[in-house]
C-alpha cells in the first residue's frame, strides 16, 4: 500500500472540492479556483469533509499513480487556503529588479532591461532591488514562472553572479592558477 496515497485529505472550511465524470477535480477556496484533469483509473471519493484516493489494482502502474493522485489533489487543496510562493535572489554589481505595473523589469548586465509578464494566476512582488517573490495558487506554475526567472541569468559559479533561489547553494569554483614566467 503506498504510504503517501492512503493518507486522506482534510477539507478545510471555506473549500470546496468537486470530482467530475472522468477524475476532472474543482478545487474552489479563498485563494482561487483550480482544475485538473487526474487520471481515470483512480478512484477518488469525498465523504464529509475528506477526500480519499483509492487505486482499482494492485498493479505497477496503479502503485505509482496513486501517490501522485493524492499529492496533486493535496497541493490544490493547500494552493487555494494557503498558496505557494518561491523566493529568488539576485547577486551581482548592477543588478537589479524592480515592478513597472504587472511586469518585473530586470537589470541583469545585459546592454538591454529583461522584461517579464506573468502568466494568469501570478503575482510577483519586489520588496527589495535584489529578492524576487512569486506567489500564486498552482505549485506547478509558482515552480516554472520562478524558473523561468532564474533562466534569465543564472548564477555563475566562479563569482556567484546572476539569480538564484534563497535556499540554493552555489557551489564555487577556484579561477585560474595562473602560470609562473620565467
Amino acid at each position: 500500500m503506498s504510504r503517501i496515497g492512503r493518507m486522506p485529505i482534510t477539507v478545510p472550511a471555506g473549500v470546496t472540492v468537486d470530482i467530475a465524470e472522468g477524475n476532472v477535480v474543482t478545487v474552489k477556496g479563498p485563494k482561487g479556483t483550480l482544475t485538473k484533469q487526474l487520471h481515470g483509473d483512480m478512484i477518488i471519493k469525498q465523504e464529509s469533509g475528506v477526500v480519499t484516493v483509492a487505486r482499482p489494482s494492485e498493479d505497477k502502474a496503479h502503485k505509482s499513480l496513486h501517490g501522485l493522485t493524492r499529492s496533486l489533489l493535496h497541493n490544490m487543496v493547500v494552493g487555494v487556503t494557503d498558496g505557494f510562493s518561491k523566493e529568488l535572489e539576485i547577486n551581482g554589481v548592477g543588478y537589479r529588479a524592480q515592478m513597472q505595473g504587472k511586469t518585473l523589469v530586470l537589470n541583469l548586465g545585459y546592454s538591454h532591461p529583461v522584461e517579464y509578464s506573468p502568466v494568469e494566476g501570478i503575482t510577483i512582488e519586489c520588496p527589495s532591488q535584489t529578492s524576487i517573490i512569486v506567489k500564486g495558487a498552482d505549485k506547478q506554475t509558482v515552480g516554472q514562472v520562478a524558473a523561468e526567472i532564474r533562466e534569465k541569468r543564472g548564477p555563475e559559479p566562479y563569482k556567484g553572479k546572476g539569480i538564484k533561489y534563497v535556499s540554493e547553494h552555489i557551489i564555487r569554483k577556484e579561477g585560474k592558477a595562473g602560470k609562473a614566467k620565467k
